[in-house]
């Protein structure tokens, strides 16, 4: 089981099943991409591998910020995808031994899923059967290619990682889409994590990883 509940004070994801996909979902600038790193980075200092996916900023800060947050990090059990379309394609191994795998642009889903199944070798090769993967941020793919195009690429992804026995945490943004788009790509995911700003206060809650939504928490 993947216990998140050192990042949301939620009892519902103290024991969340492997190889469940979570979507994690509020309007920008509410902390989505803060919360999906530290679901990383507490998984790393568990003993987790972690696969970072960014559609925004660069692989090396990713990895950087993970190692930030995480005292004695095994550098080795990091990995970062950056998908950014200004990336060239190539892949490397940073100082410290975190890889990194550069994909061309947001809409090269293929690529995207060939440098996952990269990093997940590269982590079963390493012993871990436990691992973390996070991307960050839908929104900007669904801006390359349309909804269902994006909806079956998640789908796939999450078979991976049911396969892999791994936890899946993709983050998108709300107020960027109209409603039929979110449903439509959370029918891919086994639960969601809501997030809003009230009074300039955070809260978020858990939906569809217990019979019942739970009760908004304040993050």
């Amino acid at each position: 089981m993947y216990d998140l509940s050192t990042v949301l004070d939620v009892d519902a994801v103290s024991s969340v099943e492997p190889g469940s996909s979570i979507l994690v979902t509020g309007p920008a600038m509410t902390g989505k991409e803060e919360l999906l790193t530290q679901i990383l980075a507490d998984g790393a200092a568990a003993g987790d591998g972690a696969v970072g996916v960014t559609t925004g900023g660069r692989a090396e800060d990713l990895i950087a910020d993970i190692e930030g947050r995480v005292a004695d990090v095994d550098s080795e059990a990091l990995c970062a995808i950056d998908c950014r379309a200004d990336s060239n394609r190539d892949e490397l191994e940073l100082d410290g031994g975190a890889y990194v795998h550069r994909v061309a642009a947001p809409s090269d889903m293929t690529g995207i899923g060939i440098a996952i199944t990269k990093c997940f070798d590269r982590l079963h090769d390493a012993g871990l059967d436990r691992g973390r993967l996070g991307l960050t941020n839908l929104s900007t793919m669904v801006t390359y290619a349309d909804r269902q195009t994006v909806f079956k690429f998640c789908h796939v992804l999450s078979s991976r990682l049911d396969a892999a026995a791994f936890l899946g945490v993709f983050t998108i943004d709300s107020s960027a889409h109209d409603q039929q788009t979110l449903q439509v790509i959370k029918q891919a995911f086994d639960g969601v994590i809501e997030i809003e700003e009230r009074d300039g206060v955070r809260e978020a809650r858990a939906m569809g990883i217990e019979p019942d939504p739970s009760d908004w928490v304040e993050l």
